[in-house]
């Protein structure tokens, strides 16, 4: 595939309608701190660019998870395989609750059967169509996701009174923020949970997760590779923009009679399609066209997760079990996986109608799922002298930790601070019997928080319930963190591995990355044993080997003196290596 198709795709593969609903709901709910996670997205693309994608280009596997079993054990790369299926099945069922929920809201389909129609339908395409299909499918898409955005951008603006107008009410409304040093853990959203703990979410998405690494795959070169992913620095910036300045728009709409409150809506995430008929109803085929905006974000999404769920379930757990099959089969097995995939997907989509605002709970199964699987290959890539006993350790410990603090937080909700929402702005007559329409400021009840539950006032916390109070952004770090962590201890006590008996491929010279300035004799010492002269020395040969044809043959003609095998042979040989270096 060529560079454009393979960035859009890139693009569009987890900037699905949870952006498109959720993030504005979020900056109307919460403020302006996610747009820095804009600033995760950089410092990841490039961290993957320049590390991930040569190390997963010089293995040449189809499956990312091959990589463990090479690196550690089966059982190490069985788990991973199972814990991706479930995180992608668990993220693109709530992919798929999101746009039904806003087709509900836009058209009054029945919630439960938009569910099973736009799954039925993604599932189709993606069976027949395979990773070409799903790949054009997404630069299709991504277009319409920019349209939609923009209409609804331009006429909120223009409703309010221009852009000025909207800032002003964001501003008064305490919306307006984008720098928060505070190191407290605990913070939602800081300067730190944003930048540091975004980085390690998006790093388990773009650097190992199963569908991105397939897309890099697709390039005909490392180059053209690292061109397509670099593309999604400015693309995801301007995306993730449109979606927060909606959200701010969209606040200044409400600022002074929130629909929640009000009783028009009944949760956060249905804010945008009651705010797009409320601005664009008025116009024949507007809503329609946000309507578009929202599936081809849901599609994109879905239709890579399924594309990945079939290559990792093909090659990690068919191939093994069936090795003589012929590519035919293996190909109506593929389409048949997906289809099954997709079915467990349209069931998941009732859990995730459980698990509360849609931005945070997508960041959290992340978080809880890949950031052990990012610590695992971050343990094998840049710590040579990790062991299979470390890598599995490792990942078992900070999977287990990971969902205790995460689940954790979903099961006991911690009041927070949150900014002010008003009803004064809202006719008398349709304010609910129970709100006043006086200015309400959340300060104890999480009206827009992950669970409707009691207020936190009332809950017996457990003395372990301070773990529960760190911001969902950590959860990839701290998961990451304690796997590396576990991982060389375990290693440590079992006896380490000896990083001279190590393949070169098998890990990421970080230094000679980064800081390739430095002198050799410097980096051979940072090299920490590891042997990747010798890499460089088959680059150099096989180089040689292109720009001195001869050379070639004259090797290959010594090789075969000295074997003893039959003179007939013998000539035979050398015929055949007179050939290949005539060709």
């Amino acid at each position: 595939m060529s560079v454009v198709p393979v960035a859009l795709s890139l693009l569009a593969s987890f900037i699905s309608a949870i952006t498109v609903l959720g993030t504005p709901a979020e900056i109307y709910t919460n403020g302006t701190m996610f747009w820095n996670f804009v600033i995760a997205y950089t410092i990841t693309i490039l961290l993957v660019a320049r590390l991930f994608i040569p190390a997963f280009y010089s293995l040449g596997l189809t499956s990312t998870y091959e990589y463990l079993e090479i690196r550690f054990s089966k059982v190490v790369r069985l788990v991973c395989t199972v814990l991706f299926m479930a995180n992608m099945l668990l993220y693109m069922g709530l992919v798929l609750y999101v746009p039904s929920l806003a087709l509900n809201a836009v058209t009054g389909l029945t919630l439960w059967g938009a569910v099973v129609a736009v799954g039925v339908v993604c599932t189709f395409y993606t069976t027949l169509g395979g990773m070409k299909a799903v790949m054009w499918t997404d630069a299709f898409q991504v277009v319409v996701m920019v349209a939609g955005f923009l209409s609804v951008i331009i006429q909120g603006t223009m409703d309010v009174g221009g852009m000025a107008r909207v800032w002003q009410l964001n501003t008064q409304g305490q919306r307006i923020q984008f720098f928060n040093f505070d190191p407290d853990p605990r913070i939602r959203h800081s300067s730190w949970s944003v930048a540091v703990g975004g980085t390690f979410i998006w790093l388990a998405v773009y650097g190992v997760n199963q569908a991105q690494v397939q897309r890099y795959l697709s390039c005909p070169s490392v180059k053209k590779a690292q061109i397509a992913i670099l593309w999604n620095i400015p693309g995801l910036s301007l995306l993730v923009s449109f979606a927060c300045v909606s959200g701010l728009v969209m606040y200044a709409r409400y600022h002074d009679c929130d629909p929640r409150l009000a009783g028009y809506i009944d949760n956060s995430d249905q804010m945008m399609p009651y705010f797009v008929m409320d601005i664009l109803g008025k116009f024949p085929g507007m809503p329609g066209l946000f309507t578009a905006c929202v599936f081809s974000g849901a599609l994109s999404t879905m239709s890579s997760g399924l594309n990945a769920l079939a290559a990792v379930a093909l090659e990690d757990f068919v191939k093994p079990c069936f090795p003589n099959f012929s590519d035919l089969k293996y190909t109506w097995i593929s389409k048949g996986l997906a289809m099954l995939f997709g079915c467990s997907m349209i069931l998941m989509a009732y859990v995730a109608s459980l698990m509360g605002p849609v931005v945070q709970a997508s960041l959290s199964i992340f978080g809880m799922v890949g950031g052990p699987m990012l610590g695992v290959f971050v343990l094998g890539m840049f710590f040579p002298c990790a062991n299979k006993w470390g890598g599995l350790a490792g990942l078992l410990t900070s999977l287990a930790m990971s969902l205790w603090v995460g689940l954790g937080g979903f099961v006991w909700p911690r009041s927070r601070w949150m900014p002010p929402v008003s009803t004064e702005g809202c006719p008398s007559v349709n304010v609910t019997a129970n709100i006043t329409t006086q200015s309400t400021v959340a300060m104890v009840t999480a009206l827009y928080d992950v669970n409707n539950t009691a207020e936190p006032t009332s809950i017996d916390y457990p003395p372990e319930s301070v773990l529960y109070e760190l911001s969902y952004a950590y959860l990839g770090a701290f998961a990451t963190v304690i796997c590396i962590v576990i991982g060389l201890l375990v290693s440590c006590i079992t006896g380490p591995q000896k990083p001279e008996e190590l393949d070169p491929k098998l890990t990421i010279p970080v230094c000679d990355s980064l800081f390739c300035c430095l002198p050799n004799s410097w980096l051979k010492c940072l090299r920490c044993g590891v042997k990747q002269d010798q890499t460089e020395d088959d680059k150099a040969m096989k180089m040689m080997d292109i720009e001195n044809p001869s050379f070639t043959s004259e090797t290959e003609e010594t090789k075969n003196s000295e074997e003893s095998e039959k003179p007939g042979q013998q000539r035979v040989d050398k015929v055949t290596n007179e050939t290949d270096t005539f060709l």
